[in-house]
């Protein structure tokens, strides 16, 4: 639900979008009565697209996945869309390429909603979910890269330590790796089920006792690790900045802190003035070119966490271009 307690007037039947209401309005002024180009740059099950298409009829949408199957899905939900629709298997970072093979300059908007999409959790088989047994995959295109499973048996002690405590800023990182590499000297750890169990035996019982499942931030850093993405995300959202036509906004959902960090830095860095303090003129070419459109974080409110847990973690910022790109 929005901050008004109305209901989403755009709901899939499946996944609900997070912050459907309140994206649909950062998007209006920059795509409503123009034709517009939106990248939906983490398209998943592609409810906030539809949701947008379904409003603004001059609507064009690029929507971009690592996940063929999330692709193929959306293609068939927003059928009804087709002469307005891309769709490209890319990861998020490769926007300008991809906005440059399809011929388009500046766009409107650019949404990321990143992190694990509700339907790769939903999906026993990813792996993603240490609430479900299931082999430890986690990639977000499973057609190449190591796997979850590889990360585990092949790391050096070190290097698995980094990954826990960096990625899960967990704690208990060299507890959890001693465990690791006794039971990976036995045999390889294949299943979510073997991790879990491994979990709660390595992680003091005072720790497992606050801040959630204590199989939690292993399952993050291992996602993090496997699909390369706070460097994907480092590169993605200063190329989306650079890929706003003036007036348009960039808008990003992110799900755990150093995720929103990068988003945080890289807002406030193209906000600011690039002239020294001391400067009695600022240049054009110094001025800011964004203007941020939310004041820190934005959080889901207790009503549509009720109705959608998946909104709980959520942080949103956004931003306006308001000069063209020195």
């Amino acid at each position: 639900m929005d901050d008004e307690g109305q209901e989403p007037q755009f709901a899939p039947p499946r996944h609900v979008p997070v912050l459907l209401d309140r994206i649909v309005s950062l998007f209006e002024p920059a795509l409503a009565d123009r034709d517009a180009v939106l990248v939906d740059a983490t398209l998943g099950a592609a409810g906030h697209s539809a949701a947008l298409l379904s409003r603004h009829s001059r609507l064009t949408l690029v929507g971009v996945d690592r996940d063929r199957s999330a692709l193929r899905l959306a293609s068939e939900r927003l059928s009804d869309y087709a002469d307005r629709t891309h769709f490209v298997h890319a990861v998020f970072d490769a926007i300008p390429d991809v906005l440059d093979d399809l011929g388009f300059g500046g766009v409107q908007g650019v949404l990321f909603d990143l992190g694990v999409s509700s339907m790769q959790l939903d999906e026993d088989e990813r792996g993603f979910s240490y609430a479900r047994d299931a082999p430890l995959d986690m990639r977000m295109d499973p057609t190449t890269g190591p796997t979850a499973a590889d990360v585990l048996n092949t790391y050096a002690p070190g290097d698995l330590v980094r990954v826990l405590h960096e990625y899960g800023e967990e704690r208990s990182a060299r507890r959890i790796v001693e465990a690791v590499v006794r039971a990976r000297r036995r045999a390889p750890l294949r299943t979510s089920a073997e991790l879990v169990a491994l979990l709660d035996e390595a992680i003091p019982a005072a720790a497992r006792r606050t801040g959630g499942n204590p199989a939690k931030r292993t399952f993050q850093a291992l996602r993090v690790e496997v699909n390369g993405e706070l460097d994907a995300v480092a590169g993605a959202i200063p190329a989306a900045v650079r890929a706003l036509a003036v007036d348009g906004r960039v808008v990003v959902m992110s799900y755990q802190s150093l995720e929103d960090r990068i988003v945080k830095r890289v807002l406030a860095e193209y906000s600011r003035t690039k002239a020294p303090p001391d400067m009695p003129i600022v240049r054009p070419e110094d001025e800011p070119e964004l203007r941020l459109l939310t004041r820190g974080a934005e959080r889901a409110d207790e009503d549509e966490i009720a109705a959608n847990p998946r909104a709980a973690s959520v942080r949103l910022r956004a931003a306006q271009r308001i000069r063209e790109a020195a």
